[in-house]
């Protein structure tokens, strides 16, 4: 059987998100007929029908369903090996390193300022990136290797645990408990808690005291944010401890959480991944975090 083209899986994925060939074609910037022959010829090739045209509308069949999450990783790998062959042939090394603001920053700037000083890496680009965009980037061959904190999906990553470390409740000053010297998830019981922009459930769940019971509070972009929820008595949130203690402030207090899960600090790169420069990230990233207090 003749193997589908790429374009054609592009094509595919366009029309089966949209639902409409006419929408579809514009977002390709190709006119409706050559697309719906293609996707003729798409069925044919595989020898089943994609998309059921009975109804007044496309409707994807199970056939159709499958193609659609199946070609996703696949077109992917595609875009990322492309990326990663044109750095490679356009750059004379180095590594692009990504992290979030926060926690996992400032071990970067740590990181980085070694390997320069030493002149062991001078080429290191540095990406700040948004929550939840680390690994992905990784993936799509954007960046060569992250740090990250877990929740996380690590399909296609290597990783290495730098360090643990509690996280504790951030609480505005004069909320009922911030009299306690230790609190307990249940605490914490029908408290809004805050969202992260683009977190899924697991990392929603990983930032909620009683994952079981969640109360949803506002959404935020980063930790400025969150600590001003916190402050304005919106919100309590659950935050590493070494953040609490770079974010002193009047208006918001820390109390250890006896039961919840620690955080967990991880430098990630691409399965198979094996450059001189990469390992001397790695290395330098542990050094780094070594002799750090660790959580129970």
């Amino acid at each position: 059987m003749p193997e589908p083209e790429i374009r054609e899986l592009r094509y595919f994925r366009a029309v089966a998100e949209d639902l409409n060939i006419t929408r579809a074609a514009e977002r390709l910037g190709i006119a409706q007929p050559p697309l719906s022959r293609a996707m003729r010829q798409l069925e044919h090739r595989l020898g089943v029908d994609l998309f059921d045209r009975s109804g007044p509308r496309l409707v994807l069949t199970e056939a159709g369903e499958t193609l659609l999450k199946e070609s996703g990783p696949v077109l992917d790998a595609l875009d990322s090996a492309v990326r990663r062959t044109q750095r490679a042939g356009l750059s004379s090394g180095g590594l692009i390193v990504t992290a979030k603001p926060g926690v996992a920053t400032e071990l970067l700037h740590r990181i980085v300022s070694e390997l320069r000083e030493h002149d062991e890496q001078p080429e290191v680009q540095v990406v700040v990136s948004g929550f939840g965009e680390q690994a992905d980037m990784i993936r799509d061959g954007r960046a060569d290797v992250a740090l990250v904190s877990r929740p996380f999906d690590d399909h296609g990553l290597e990783t290495e645990l730098l360090y643990t470390e509690p996280r504790v409740a951030a609480l505005p000053v004069d909320h009922e408990l911030a009299g306690r010297d230790v609190l307990v998830a249940d605490d914490l019981a029908g408290i809004p808690a805050p969202r992260w922009s683009r977190s899924n459930v697991a990392e929603r769940n990983y930032w909620s005291a009683r994952p079981d019971d969640p109360v949803d509070g506002p959404i935020v972009q980063d930790s400025s944010q969150l600590l001003e929820v916190v402050a304005f008595g919106q919100a309590v949130a659950l935050v590493p401890q070494s953040m609490a203690e770079r974010n002193i402030r009047p208006d918001v207090v820390y109390r250890p959480v006896a039961d919840v899960e620690a955080y967990r600090m991880l430098v990630v790169w691409p399965a198979g991944s094996r450059s001189r420069e990469l390992a001397r990230f790695v290395e330098a990233a542990i050094r780094h975090s070594s002799g750090r207090p660790t959580a129970p």
